[in-house]
């Protein structure tokens, strides 16, 4: 049996789009999906068009496309043409698992949640010739991770092919988070002794743990640290900010090897942080963690949202003054998004201020919703020029000028980011949603 599986990508984000290789690193999705195959009889490839085209002529039995919302569009213009060449379809992910019915019109079959509990059952029926229109995990049952097939990746293509997960899922409650919509505020861990060996086999210093947040679970991410140090790795990954709180859980993640955290700063204002449910952070904290962060030589990719019903015209200014300010690595910036399935979007489709329904706008990158305090182009502007000014060649120097050892690799992801914030205003709405090129295929 041949199975193909693909990652389709929105035009920012395209192997022709703005995203450079040192700020972009391998998908696990992919490789997860085909570890899962790799225990049956089957030929796999992957495609992933963050790095390369899509093939026209895919030559498989089955295609298995893992699609999110904003990718959704291009995925069914893919699962469409390749249905009409008699091809088995098969999508998955967090935007099938939320709207199965809609995805259902573009595929063969949809799986719904959980990857390793869904493709087992699934790859039976199909082989039976008995596929069925939909597949939904039971997590009352047990399951364990599946490991990643690295060996189908090309080489050189990411910044790192060494990324790996420990843990799935969150136990926050952010009203705009997409993960909770998927696994309702479950928690998985990965067998540490299945985890440890995991890493060992990596022949890289660096790794980089894609989990959302790696501290969910203190007590797990206690084991973790404890488990990291002899391996003597440096590792990367996402946090909570509440973490420089924990002395215990702090001087173990320093010891680990942590030479760098993803932090959800979220906003620059403790009501703008309650309207989006993000209360472990406190902006009155912001100073002292990255004052104890660099101390601790570990930089920070900083994270901030535009457009919660607090902010008003002013915040693009004073966000980038506090970034500069505070020296945060490596700054980005997103725009509050609905995502379906999520609080945020419930709320807005209440108000009736969700203004696109073209899934390809929700990006974070792009203004979807009515704000509160600023017209939509006002909220557009301004995230562009925050992106501007902070990777201004000013901006880049009074943040990341200092002794470091990681100060190569912020040179190269404030230029690769500067590169993307120069290109913003290029992915117009007609941009984005543009699948022509898929749809003339058929012709």
């Amino acid at each position: 049996m041949k199975i193909a599986i693909i990652s389709p990508a929105g035009a920012m984000h395209r192997y022709t789009g703005s995203f450079k290789k040192p700020i972009h690193y391998a998908p696990l999705t992919l490789t997860t999906i085909a570890g899962i195959l790799s225990k049956y009889d089957i030929e796999t490839q992957i495609y992933d068009e963050t790095i390369e085209a899509i093939p026209k002529d895919i030559e498989a039995d089955m295609i298995i496309i893992t699609v999110i919302t904003g990718t959704a569009p291009r995925s069914y213009a893919y699962g469409d043409y390749y249905r009409s060449r008699g091809i088995k379809v098969v999508m998955g992910g967090v935007h099938p698992s939320i709207l199965p019915q809609e995805a259902k019109a573009h595929c063969d079959s949809v799986l719904i949640g959980l990857g390793e509990v869904v493709i087992p059952k699934m790859l039976i029926d199909f082989k039976n010739k008995d596929l069925k229109a939909f597949y939904k995990d039971d997590r009352s049952q047990p399951w364990s991770f599946s490991l990643p097939d690295r060996t189908l990746l090309p080489k050189k293509k990411y910044i790192t092919n060494s990324s790996l997960e420990a843990s799935r899922g969150c136990t926050n409650d952010c009203s705009f988070c997409a993960v909770n919509a998927m696994h309702d505020k479950h928690y998985y861990t990965k067998d540490l002794k299945v985890l440890v060996e995991e890493i060992e086999a990596l022949d890289t210093k660096g790794i980089l743990f894609v989990d959302v947040n790696l501290v969910a679970d203190r007590d797990f991410a206690i084991r973790l640290f404890k488990a990291l140090i002899p391996l003597k790795k440096w590792w990367f990954g996402l946090v909570t900010a509440d973490v420089c709180n924990d002395d215990e859980l702090f001087n173990l993640m320093v010891k680990s090897g942590c030479k760098g955290l993803l932090i959800g700063f979220e906003s620059i204002s403790e009501k703008g942080l309650q309207t989006i449910n993000k209360y472990k952070n406190h902006v009155t904290d912001y100073s002292e963690l990255m004052k104890k962060m660099h101390s601790h030589g570990i930089s920070i990719n900083g994270t901030f949202v535009f457009g919660t019903d607090e902010d008003k015209l002013d915040v693009f200014d004073r966000t980038v003054e506090m970034v500069q300010k505070l020296k945060i690595d490596l700054p980005r910036y997103s725009i509050l998004t609905p995502f379906p399935g999520t609080k945020l979007y419930d709320q807005l489709l209440s108000e009736n201020r969700i203004t696109d329904d073209n899934w390809a706008m929700f990006d974070v990158q792009h203004v979807v919703h009515q704000p509160k305090h600023m017209t939509r182009d006002q909220l557009t502007e301004g995230f562009i020029k925050a992106w501007r000014d902070t990777y201004s060649n000013s901006g880049i120097i009074k943040r990341i000028f200092r002794p470091s050892i990681l100060f190569p690799l912020a040179v190269m992801t404030n230029q690769a980011y500067r590169h993307y914030a120069d290109r913003l205003e290029t992915f117009d709405r007609n941009r984005m949603i543009d699948n022509s090129d898929i749809l003339r295929w058929s012709e």
